[in-house]
């Protein structure tokens, strides 16, 4: 047996949006089962998103801490954005939130790893990154509002993010899947085994 997640849709006998957002939306699906019953299935419709775990030449990982209205904190993430641009390239996506959200650019990177947040309620996806080889962005920082306007910055070693995680006091998705796939990577074939930063992503097909 091959672990390789697969494509499948089953059949949908009606679909309606029942609301509309800012960014994403909710969508009601009327699914067909295995059995033939047909069941009711929402979920939030989401244009997906980038992260950037961006690792310094000592080994630290730069951090944000932003405020998250729906859990009431405020977390220590790593820089990340929504895929604003229908069909965007993920990279050119990601290259922009480091800049706007730290005034970092980086020379060097590859893909990390791609997940689903939540699979049963949103069809979110989310390419993690790796970027190395960082240096400060040329020109005027980027004019930041509402909750950013309250980030505060932190370059933390990847030992000290690890033990936080375990510990359950990091919670922010992209930070724990990013650190953990990075020290799997090192411990497996290495950064230089990782995907090119041009890899495919079927869940966001791109031009590159």
């Amino acid at each position: 047996m091959t672990i390789k997640d697969t494509p499948e849709e089953w059949e949908i006998r009606a679909t309606e949006t029942p609301f509309v957002g800012n960014k994403t939306s909710v969508r009601t699906d009327d699914v067909v089962m295995p059995d033939g019953k047909v069941v009711r299935r929402d979920y939030q419709v989401h244009p997906g998103s980038v992260g950037v775990l961006a690792l310094d030449d000592d080994g630290r990982v730069l951090l944000i801490k932003q405020y998250r209205h729906p859990v009431r904190q405020k977390l220590w993430e790593i820089p990340a954005g929504l895929l604003d641009v229908p069909g965007e390239n993920p990279l050119h996506a990601a290259q922009r939130e480091l800049y706007e959200e730290a005034h970092v650019k980086a020379e060097d990177w590859r893909v990390l790893t791609d997940v689903y947040t939540t699979a049963g309620g949103c069809d979110e996806a989310v390419r993690i990154f790796l970027a190395r080889d960082l240096s400060e962005a040329e020109g005027e920082r980027f004019e930041v509002e509402h909750e950013e306007i309250d980030l505060e910055y932190a370059r933390v070693p990847l030992d000290e993010l690890v033990r936080g995680v375990l510990a359950g006091e990091l919670h922010n998705n992209c930070l724990v899947v990013g650190v953990l796939s990075l020290v799997a990577a090192q411990a497996s074939g290495g950064l230089d085994s990782l995907r090119p930063a041009d890899a495919a992503w079927p869940a966001r097909p791109f031009e590159a």
